[in-house]
């Protein structure tokens, strides 16, 4: 029987007690601590012990009298030779009357307009049937950038950007050449080779002389350490001089 279906059951019946829900824990933010350490530590920032340390001014500095007027400008002498505006004209005087030209201002207009270059009409464009208008020139339908004489040449700081990125490169690929010429292996001559595994094989000789020379009985500590390190620098020895042995060729690397 599915348990998610809710159907009509005799047990229903039966009274139970009701529980009231748990509540839910109360929110605490998690910066509540910092904020109140944060509080508590600026809240006396601006309090201080006692009066406050300044400088006392000296009884020789007092205030005296008319200390704070402001001061006026030095006085200037009259002059009554002066030269003044000119007098108010008069009310017997006139001014000059009758005077006419005999330019005909009718006849130069219309010369002016005729011999004059007509006006261009401003490039519109109409985007709607309505008839809404707009400039031509800004709407971007114009190719004039493309008419330019600097169109499509590369900018005078691009090409100085790419002659420093191709200066640093060039800079780079150098020193790693020269760290690669550096860190070159170098191979070893046969007189060189050959010379390398006669001194192996002195050293061992030598090691082995001081090997045999060693007691019968080794009954104490620096005897064993001293065998165990003989024992190890013949065979060190003797894995060197079968490698070189069984290598005609040798390279050495720079360090």
């Amino acid at each position: 029987m599915d348990t998610t279906c809710f159907s009509e059951s005799i047990y229903n019946l039966i009274p139970s007690d009701w529980k009231e829900p748990p509540h839910r824990p109360r929110y605490i933010s998690i910066f509540k601590t910092s904020i109140k350490d944060n509080m508590q530590k600026h809240k006396m920032a601006m309090k201080s012990m006692g009066p406050p340390k300044v400088e006392v001014p000296s009884p020789k500095d007092f205030l005296k009298k008319h200390s704070k007027e402001k001061t006026l400008p030095p006085k200037k002498m009259f002059d009554r030779n002066e030269p003044r505006k000119p007098p108010v004209p008069l009310r017997t005087d006139h001014p000059v009357m009758g005077i006419q030209s005999e330019k005909n201002f009718v006849n130069t207009n219309a010369a002016d307009v005729i011999m004059g270059v007509a006006k261009k009409p401003k490039p519109i464009y109409v985007d709607k049937r309505t008839g809404d208008k707009h400039d031509l020139e800004t709407s971007g339908l114009v190719p004039k950038y493309i008419n330019k004489k600097d169109y499509g040449v590369t900018p005078e700081y691009i090409c100085k950007r790419n002659e420093e990125v191709k200066k640093a490169q060039e800079e780079y690929d150098n020193y790693i050449q020269e760290n690669l010429r550096k860190t070159a292996m170098k191979r070893l001559s046969d007189e060189e080779r050959e010379a390398v595994l006669q001194g192996l094989k002195k050293n061992w000789e030598e090691v082995h002389k001081e090997f045999q020379s060693l007691s019968v009985f080794i009954d104490s500590i620096p005897k064993k350490i001293r065998k165990q390190k003989l024992e190890e620098e013949m065979k060190q020895l003797e894995h060197d001089i079968s490698i070189i042995e069984k290598h005609k060729i040798i390279y050495i690397a720079n360090k």
